[in-house]
């Protein structure tokens, strides 16, 4: 583990020489995970990890977790602050310690108290926004990286699986979710990527909805968007169902996501750009009587993050590299009558991707 963290701010070095940075200070978090194995609570306590072009690092960090960092770093610098005394005294002896001409900072995660903070010891012009910068850095999974994705996928599907078997017409959205929910935990994932979206009717039409009592009835759709988190990466699956029926309309507009679903995974590989492929996807749909369904892009980023670099959208000309992870996720709604989403996740090769997911993508009718 030493030499892969070693490795990953050996990766940082490089990118901050690039960029002409003397060092990035990250807050608890995936990044903070990534270069240090620590894994800390964001809280009311601000607690940094700053690492140098040299590779090395150092740390401000509150005394209560004196002793979890000093099992990681035992010889790196570092401020420790206490409760009573406040932080801003730490931040003043770091900033007179290290000298830091261009520090960077990740502005995407970063809260503003800590910003603010590291702008009045180490000077408003000598901090940066280093966010570009860090969209590189966790951009291309290792082959352990993806095979823990796989992992947390693993247990994503065969929880799906269990649960369909369980759910029956006229129960709600909140009695399937505690099911999954169950399953989930109960095949090992160690906890949930996300709070799982479990929608029936006409909620599926609201992409991020919260589960409610809404029963789910003959004919409607359950629209079901979940992962497991498996040693802090995550699975990002979405699946829609038809309860004992789907109506000719909605199947058609099943159908239509499937094919754009298969066009994304069919052309999907390194080298082609988010926009290119977000483009090909969209227009998939766009082209169909259901064009004014569409209501966001084509996917983005997996890892540690769940929704992390590269976003597969408009504009975003960045070219897909070997090893990044992606959800491929078209969708159409229909304000209270329908919401079909299929989305999987897949990794980027040079000739094309492969599917990490593998659960069945064709219509199926649930319930009874």
């Amino acid at each position: 583990m030493t030499e892969l963290l070693t490795s990953r701010r050996a990766k940082l070095a490089t990118l901050l020489k690039q960029a002409d940075l003397d060092g990035v200070a990250f807050v608890p978090g995936p990044n903070f995970l990534y270069l240090s194995g620590l894994n800390f609570h964001l809280m009311e306590r601000p607690t940094l990890l700053i690492a140098f072009g040299s590779g090395e690092v150092a740390g401000i960090v509150p005394e209560l977790e004196r002793e979890k960092w000093r099992e990681v770093f035992p010889d790196a610098q570092v401020w420790f602050w206490q409760d009573s005394e406040g932080f801003d005294r730490a931040f003043a002896q770091a900033a007179d310690a290290l000298n830091i001409p261009r520090l960077g900072i990740e502005c995407g995660r970063m809260r503003a108290f800590e910003a603010d903070a590291l702008r009045r010891h180490f000077g408003q012009h000598s901090v940066f926004d280093a966010e570009v910068l860090l969209r590189e850095l966790r951009l291309a999974k290792t082959p352990e990286e993806t095979e823990a994705i796989e992992a947390a996928i693993r247990v994503s599907e065969v929880a799906l699986g269990e649960t369909l078997a369980e759910v029956k017409t006229g129960m709600s959205e909140r009695t399937i979710l505690a099911i999954l929910k169950m399953r989930l935990l109960a095949n090992g994932a160690d906890g949930f990527a996300f709070e799982p979206i479990v929608l029936a009717g006409g909620n599926s039409s609201n992409p991020h909805g919260v589960a409610g009592e809404r029963a789910l009835q003959a004919g409607e759709p359950l629209l079901i968007d979940f992962g497991a988190q498996l040693e802090s990466y995550n699975a990002d699956i979405t699946r829609t169902f038809f309860c004992e029926y789907a109506s000719d309309q909605h199947a058609q507009i099943y159908e239509t996501v499937l094919a754009a679903n298969e066009k994304g995974r069919a052309c999907a590989r390194a080298g082609l750009t988010a926009h290119e492929l977000d483009e090909t996807v969209t227009a998939r749909l766009r082209s169909s009587p259901f064009a004014d369904m569409v209501v966001h892009k084509t996917g983005h980023g997996l890892g540690l993050d769940v929704h992390e670099a590269p976003q597969l959208m408009a504009g975003n000309h960045a070219e897909l590299v070997p090893g990044t992870v992606v959800t491929i996720e078209p969708g159409l709604y229909r304000p209270g009558e329908i919401g079909v989403r299929i989305e999987d996740d897949v990794v980027i090769e040079p000739g094309g991707c492969r599917s990490l997911t593998s659960f069945p993508r064709d219509l199926t009718l649930i319930g009874g």
